[in-house]
């Protein structure tokens, strides 16, 4: 055996030091944190129990009789002089067993710890530990109260208030049973509940004990238990949130990490079988959603299935129908865990939380769960905060919006399933579908740059978003929930709503082009004007599929496909302006496929035909034909070419067209201007094309577009760099690259390879994402 000093502390040091390990590398090793190492070190933590010894040992390596030795210095410190008056006998309320695999919660552990060991506080320190069920809150407690035993020498005291059950137990029963482990006599017991507290405090107020109040019903059942003065700790473990308790320390237990779940299933069925199947058990950990009742289940099957492998065991639970029924071990089951904090709702709480496994997207608002649940708004409103309360929502900490962890949005599914009467189902979903529908179509019209006056049609009113920065916020908070809407309505045949709305949206698609979702909405609307027997209406709308094909799924073949079919249906109706509009959407898939001869033809095709069309709309789309015309020149080497039709366009932007808003014009105006600059850039006329591309620039942060702000600044960019002037060039293209990817654009990687590197040659823009005003 080797030498080593006497008491715990230094000899555990001399270990430490021995074995060429830090405080922080034992600490780790051996499951305990850094600040309770420290504590042992230093004596103030005398005498550990016999497992974090034993721990101690296992990760110093040590042999049978240092191991001994280490734990004979640590005994004498557990044997402390108790001060109570009364003494504590062996008890009938003793810790549970501590699992011998708990995993992370690290940095809850070392808050507990620094809560006991700080400044005495005024009243006996009280955490309360909640989360989503399954999370793990007793064992947590349970963990922390044996790590924090050796601090409480007069007694560990482990008392199921049994929330979930028909009659959670009564304040003065749970007293009555303390006061019992205490040494109190069954005939000395108070009567009163009052009496009862009193003789608690007084029986404690001079002891070091610690008492973990485990699965707490509320604020009312607890209280009582909590101790009044002295320096004993008080652990609660609850599903509610118990937010009444003042003065508490809380500890709010989240997720795992992806790999503290797999280091909990390789605790649980060993080290070497995780290593076989590591992207098994990855996948395992995400199909348990992290929740430690899911992955501790999980492991536990594995565990008595030595021949099963990991990865059969995910496929299976990567079914969403099953994976539930899956999720059981023994008396484990995740589904049970669920079902104990359901029950504990009331009738419109329960309908609430089901309904909103019917909205869509990762997350609900208020107004979407009251629609859905056919309650008002101010009562979804708060039952939406009570829910998070139980531990059945997770609110978002920034905005007041709401999701289900993945286990418990199968459980919902369940429960709508099972619950629902589906004819009240599917009014919920239509009464929810109409009222989305005609908000997301109220707000897009802020946006319209024809539209005269404020929107009109929102079916509420009074609490409808109010400006383009409010709507704009909520059509991309809700976007999720207003496509499914608008789909919804087209399979149900609200084909007026349906193209009403993607009318609406024409001008807000332009502010959002990186969304995919375009050619979704205008295919739909197509169709519904087809079915109402609209030839200039699905003329229209397959123009704009064919822009969203163009500009946001950039798939030019479909988008070629898309202007044709509109070409057709215009001839058919004698639309002159879609004609116009088709042949220079057909040009600009032309000219992605790399066929520029014919998408110049169609261009010019497109201007002959509008030529002559003096009503404001036919102005607007010879603007944005003539600009294409340009630009389709310009990027096959004939710029000089191009300048006319841009100068050209510029001059009508500039001219008084009655019926024509001016806001307009002026967003034409920037479009061109962009255009013009790009093919002074191309003539090797730098200072001109600095010039009109900053006055772009202007026009489109007063129009607030930031695609193609984004653009224009990569453009003015290259421009600069041109110029020699290369401090200007680098403000000017990280601007570029932060608006292009805080909006997704697909150039966001050419603004960062501009950035790196100002000597690379300039990347070919493509065509301006302003698909009816820019062509």
């Amino acid at each position: 055996m080797s030498t080593t000093p006497d008491g715990f502390g230094p000899r555990l040091r001399t270990l430490r030091l021995a074995a060429g390990l830090s405080q922080e590398q034992l600490a780790h090793a051996a499951g305990v944190s850094v600040r309770a190492l420290a504590y042992m070190e230093r004596g103030r933590t005398r005498g550990p129990q016999r497992r974090t010894v034993e721990s101690l040992a296992e990760a110093l390596g040590l042999n049978e009789d240092d191991a001994r030795s280490l734990e004979t210095a640590a005994a004498p410190g557990r044997r402390r002089a108790r001060t109570a008056v009364h003494p504590v006998p062996s008890g009938f309320l003793p810790l549970p067993w501590d699992v011998g695999d708990f995993t992370a919660r690290g940095s809850a552990l070392e808050a507990l710890e620094a809560l006991v060991e700080g400044p005495r506080p005024a009243r006996p320190p009280v955490a309360v530990v909640t989360g989503t069920p399954g999370l793990g809150k007793t064992t947590f407690a349970v963990h922390a109260a044996h790590r924090l035993a050796d601090r409480f020498p007069d007694g560990q005291f482990h008392l199921d208030l049994r929330a979930m059950d028909p009659h959670p137990v009564r304040p003065d029963d749970a007293l009555a049973r303390l006061l019992r482990e205490l040494g109190v006599a069954e005939v000395s017991l108070p009567g009163s509940l009052e009496d009862r507290v009193g003789l608690l405090r007084s029986l404690t107020a001079n002891r070091r004990l610690l008492l973990v109040l485990d699965n707490a019903a509320d604020e009312k059942q607890v209280r009582p238990l909590i101790l009044g003065s002295g320096t004993s700790l008080t652990l609660i473990t609850s599903r509610n949130s118990l937010n009444g308790l003042e003065a508490v320390h809380r500890v709010e237990l989240p997720l795992l990490r992806r790999e503290e779940s797999v280091e909990l299933l390789t605790r649980i069925i060993g080290r070497e079988r995780v290593a076989r199947e590591a992207q098994a058990a990855r996948d395992l950990a995400d199909r348990c959603g992290r929740l430690p009742l899911a992955l501790r289940i999980t492991g536990q099957r594995l565990a008595a299935r030595p021949q099963e492998s990991l990865s059969r065991l995910a496929d299976l639970l990567g079914c969403e129908e099953r994976r539930l029924d899956l999720l059981r071990a023994g008396d484990l089951t995740v589904r049970a865990a669920f079902t104990l904090s359901y029950q504990q709702l009331d009738g419109v709480s329960r309908r609430l939380l089901r309904r909103c496994a019917l909205a869509t997207g990762p997350d609900t608002s208020p107004e979407v769960a009251a629609l859905l649940a056919g309650v008002p708004l101010r009562d979804a409103e708060l039952r939406l905060e009570e829910l998070c309360d139980h531990g059945l929502l997770l609110a978002d900490p920034s905005v007041e919006r709401y999701r289900f962890h993945d286990l418990l949005a199968l459980f919902t599914a369940e429960r709508v399933a099972a619950e629902d009467d589906p004819v009240a189902r599917e009014a919920a979903v239509n009464r929810t579908a109409r009222w989305m529908l005609a908000r997301a179509t109220a707000a897009a019209l802020h946006f319209d740059a024809e539209h005269h006056g404020p929107p009109t049609g929102d079916p509420d009113p009074a609490t409808a978003p109010t400006g383009r920065d409010r709507a704009r916020a909520w059509l991309e908070a809700e976007r999720a929930q207003w496509l499914a809407a608008f789909h919804h309505a087209g399979a149900a045949g609200w084909n007026r709503q349906v193209l009403d709305a993607a009318e609406a949206m024409h001008w807000f698609s332009d502010l959002t082009h990186h969304w995919p979702q375009w050619a979704d909405v205008f295919r739909q609307a197509a169709e519904a004007a087809r079915a109402l027997g609209s030839l200039r209406e699905e003329a229209t709308h397959l123009n704009y599929l064919a822009w969203a094909h163009n500009s946001c799924t950039h798939q030019p073949e479909a988008g070629l496909e898309a202007a044709d079919a509109a070409l057709v249906a215009a001839r058919a109706c004698d639309d002159r302006i879609q004609i116009g509009w088709a042949l220079g959407y057909g040009a600009r898939a032309l000219s992605r496929l790399g066929r520029t001869d014919e998408a110049i033809a169609r261009l010019r095709a497109s201007a002959d035909c509008l030529r002559h069309d003096a009503s404001p709309p036919g102005r607007l789309a010879l603007m944005t034909s003539l600009n294409a015309l340009g630009e389709a020149l310009r990027q096959h080497g004939r710029a000089d070419e191009a300048l006319p039709h841009h100068l050209h366009s510029l001059e009508l932007s500039r001219q008084d067209h009655p019926g024509i808003v001016p806001r307009m014009l002026s967003l034409y105006e920037a479009v061109t201007l962009r255009h013009l600059g790009n093919s002074y850039a191309a003539l090797d006329r730098p200072r001109e094309a600095e010039s009109s591309l900053r006055q772009a620039l202007t026009g489109f942060e007063e129009h607030d577009m930031p695609g193609a702000t984004g653009l224009t600044q990569l453009e003015l960019g290259r421009v600069l760099r041109d110029l020699d002037r290369p401090d200007e060039a680098r403000t000017v293209l990280a601007a570029a690259l932060h608006t292009l990817t805080t909006h997704h654009h697909p150039l966001q990687a050419g603004a960062a390879d501009e950035l790196r590197s100002l000597t690379t040659n300039p990347v070919d823009a493509p065509g301006t994402p302003l698909g009816r005003a820019g062509g």
